[in-house]
């Protein structure tokens, strides 16, 4: 199993205030699925993500990764976690306009210990993955949304994550780059990456294999999908 989670509580103290953001979540997310986790604004999705992704720690509860307890770790291990383990998308790209594609993709690569050779390679292996190995010596200012999505999957590629965080990947995107986006998720997922999307969007979230939808705190329905949407191409969308 690659991610328990029992009894997940997170509260927030601001003086005398205490806000209840997550109650007493309990799921498990095998290697190699594609979850979705769906919620409307303040449903704490996003707070769970933080938990998951090693960016924050709950008040009560447990969370096992790869079977080992995640709250006993120590401040410099979850900073190894998260360079390691994991990779993010974001709606909102989250590129330096001050470096190039290619020096873009390579960035989290610095931090793993990687070589200045291995770093040129992967970078433009996975940049040549998501269609843009043209666009190695771009500026991010100069590329569409949709490819700049497309940068942000190559960069959370590099480090060969376990899991791939993708909150709100078609936020900032028209139809068109959407679907690329969600047609490289699921080809990722295929391949046997296991991806957690964070969404608030039902048509979004049906590209995943299940859902599990919060709504103040808690889990109020986890269930496979039944008519998971396909894309064939960047046009054409095919539920099957």
């Amino acid at each position: 199993m690659l991610i328990r989670v029992k009894d997940l509580i997170k509260d927030y103290e601001e003086g005398e205030v205490v806000t209840h953001v997550l109650r007493g979540l309990s799921f498990e997310i095998k290697k190699g699925e594609f979850v979705s986790i769906m919620g409307p604004s303040g449903s704490g999705k996003s707070t769970l993500m933080h938990i998951l992704s090693f960016l924050d720690k709950p008040t009560k509860g447990q969370y096992f990764f790869e079977g080992k307890e995640v709250n006993s770790l120590s401040d410099d291990e979850l900073a190894e976690m998260r360079s390691k383990k994991v990779g993010f998308i974001f709606q909102s790209f989250n590129l330096l306009n001050r470096a190039n594609v290619l020096e873009n993709v390579m960035l989290p690569m610095y931090y793993s210990g990687v070589s200045a050779t291995e770093r040129v390679f992967r970078a433009k292996k996975y940049l040549s993955e998501v269609g843009l190995d043209h666009r190695l010596y771009y500026n991010p200012a100069n590329l569409s949304g949709g490819e700049k999505q497309r940068v942000a999957i190559a960069r959370a590629l590099v480090n060969n994550p376990e899991v791939i965080f993708a909150d709100e990947p078609t936020g900032n995107l028209d139809s068109k780059s959407g679907f690329q986006v969600m047609k490289i998720l699921q080809e990722l997922n295929e391949k046997g990456n296991t991806i957690i999307l964070v969404t608030h969007e039902r048509n979004t979230a049906e590209h995943a294999e299940r859902i599990i939808t919060l709504r103040d705190g808690v889990i109020i329905d986890d269930s496979p999908i039944t008519n998971r949407q396909y894309y064939t191409n960047e046009n054409q969308e095919l539920k099957k």
